[in-house]
């Protein structure tokens, strides 16, 4: 929930203003530098020696900041200001400060600053963000109060919003929703006082309060999105949020914030699906929306839906790309493209999207090469896969294992299982405490007939990894399918099942092991559910197995062609059509 609504960072709310450091001698040359046009003094005898003196050392505090200095040019700026009076100088001081990371020397500058020009707009700002910078609530009350008190009615929701956000970022939470519940007292009969007054309940866990408060916000405006997403968060878990949502979209189905909500509740839901039409139907409204884009390609990448993946993400890219901003790298849209383009079978694209990866992140380097390196590997040309890994050079221990592991799933995918043993085999010894080692050692070990050395193996992996889900379900499909120990294997599934329910490998497993035991119907049952989430050649041959078994022959045809227009080559399917006596 959480996640799904934070309804203070949707866009339906007003952004809060924050305040950009500036580094040495950034405002040396702007036209209302002080130096450029300094005060007067006070009336009298020696005027324009007192002008020009306060001149020569404002100018001269510019030039040695400009050097790298800042102390000697900051005290001088301050004591200028308090001597004449003027607020500039007291800013001037204040950026000085700022620029070389001094919270108390700004601090100080800015109250001067305040003090010396109390409506200054831009000096509350300051002001505001160092105060809550430094987790001083107290202070910044102070000051939300009084921008409260002077804002006129019609912006006055703006600024309880302004304040809501703000204190929503700061490390006290509960602390942070008591000062606003005191802000929005005041204004509770008011709807963005309603708002606030839910939103500050809710952080502070009392959802009665914060139902209340989004009911009665509800009842002053009820087609705002606003009410309705406030209401939704307070009602008390995802169902109860989902019906909240589904009831407002009914009556205003352009509700684009709800919408959204909505999609992502349903995600959390694990209700993929339907979350996707939600947000296809927010990409139509508007094409070029990133973060619809990039949503419906993460959801559509889980839900094996590469082609659409690819679509997405591309756009998503596309969009990005004309919206320059420095820092920006999308190295990890690109993996995901190639990812998306491999299993689709598409190597040269993937290959192409691999290309659109520059050094700028040395994770997603590495990564771009490991999966050209497999791209080698899948077109067959396994000794250039092998010499371009031979090429890379990770520095950590991570990347070395990454590489060796790669390399084994090379050569195990290229029907070499010997040589991955082996390869594996050595990197266990290398790395006797690396438990995605030992994890893929167990397995090329299983390849080779090894048994008794994969069992050990994959309890010492459980052993020093008892959440492993992988190593639990590996070892029970393993004696499933040699048809051993068959009870056994069917509670090392469970252990991992329980772990991870969702994972369609772990499903089909259990799928795998209860047609072992003779229970066909619920076989069926389960590989069904996992070849609906993954259409994986194994399970669908699992999955063909199990129906021709069940008399459902024509089906069980049907999907053993679908695995073999997927994965010509895969041997699991050669062993069941062999096994079956089927002609495809």
């Amino acid at each position: 929930m959480k996640t799904a609504l934070a309804i203070v960072t949707l866009s339906a709310l007003v952004s809060a203003c924050a305040v950009a450091p500036q580094q040495p001698g950034t405002a040396a040359a702007r036209p209302d530098t002080p130096a450029a046009t300094a005060p007067a003094a006070k009336d009298g005898a020696g005027q324009g020696d007192a002008t020009s003196e306060l001149m020569y050392r404002v100018t001269k505090a510019e030039l040695e900041f400009q050097a790298g200095n800042w102390e000697g040019p900051y005290l001088t700026m301050f004591a200028a200001a308090q001597q004449s009076r003027d607020p500039r100088l007291a800013k001037r001081a204040a950026e000085m400060a700022l620029a070389v990371r001094r919270r108390d020397d700004t601090m100080a500058a800015v109250r001067l600053w305040r003090e010396l020009d109390p409506a200054s707009e831009e000096a509350a700002q300051y002001h505001l963000a160092l105060a809550l910078q430094g987790n001083d609530l107290a202070e910044a009350e102070q000051i939300f109060r009084e921008r409260i008190e002077k804002a006129s009615p019609d912006v006055r929701g703006r600024a309880l919003y302004e304040a809501q956000q703000m204190l929503a970022r700061t490390r006290d939470k509960k602390a942070a929703a008591k000062v606003l519940e005191r802000l929005a007292a005041p204004y509770e009969q008011t709807f963005e006082g309603r708002i606030v007054l839910s939103q500050a309940a809710h952080v502070q866990g009392d959802q009665p309060g914060a139902l209340a408060q989004a009911r009665a916000a509800m009842a002053l405006k009820p087609e705002s999105e606003l009410a309705a997403l406030a209401l939704a968060q307070a009602a008390g878990g995802d169902a109860a949020a989902v019906a909240v949502l589904e009831r407002f979209l009914k009556d205003h189905p352009d509700s684009r914030e709800v919408r959204l909500a909505y999609a992502r509740v349903l995600v959390e839901r694990k209700q993929y699906e339907p979350a996707r039409a939600e947000f296809l139907k927010l990409l139509e409204a508007q094409p070029t929306d990133t973060t619809v884009l990039y949503a419906l390609g993460m959801l559509e990448m889980h839900l094996n839906q590469f082609e659409a993946a690819e679509q997405h993400l591309g756009r998503f890219a596309e969009v990005m790309a004309m919206q320059p901003q420095e820092g920006r790298d999308l190295s990890r849209v690109y993996l995901m493209l190639a990812q998306a383009a491999e299993e689709r079978g598409d190597f040269d694209k993937a290959a192409s999207w691999l290309d659109k990866i520059g050094a700028g992140d040395p994770e997603a380097v590495l990564q771009a090469q490991l999966r050209r390196a497999q791209l080698l590997g899948r077109k067959g040309d396994v000794k250039g896969a092998r010499a371009m890994l031979a090429g890379l050079k990770p520095l950590g221990v991570e990347g070395q294992v990454q590489v060796l592991l790669t390399e084994g799933q090379i050569l195990r995918d290229a029907g070499q299982a010997g040589a991955a043993y082996e390869l594996l085999r050595k990197a266990s010894e290398r790395y006797p405490d690396e438990v995605d080692v030992l994890y893929d050692y167990a397995l090329s070990a299983e390849r080779v007939g090894q048994f008794g050395l994969m069992e050990k193996t994959l309890r010492s992996v459980i052993a020093k990894a008892p959440d492993s889900h992988h190593a639990y379900n590996a070892l029970g499909y393993s004696l499933a399918e040699r048809g051993v120990r068959l009870r056994e294997a069917r509670e090392l599934i469970a252990k991992a099942l329980a772990m991870a329910p969702e994972d369609p490998f772990i499903t089909d497993s259990m799928g795998w092991v209860e047609y072992r035991l003779g229970k066909t119907a619920e076989a069926e049952r389960l590989l069904r559910a996992a070849w609906d989430k993954r259409k994986d050649s194994e399970i669908g041959v699992h999955l063909a197995e199990v129906l021709w078994a069940a008399g459902k022959k024509q089906e069980a045809r049907k999907i053993l062609r679908e695995v073999r227009t997927r994965d010509p080559k895969n041997a699991a399917l050669r062993r069941a059509l062999a096994r079956l006596k089927v002609a495809l």
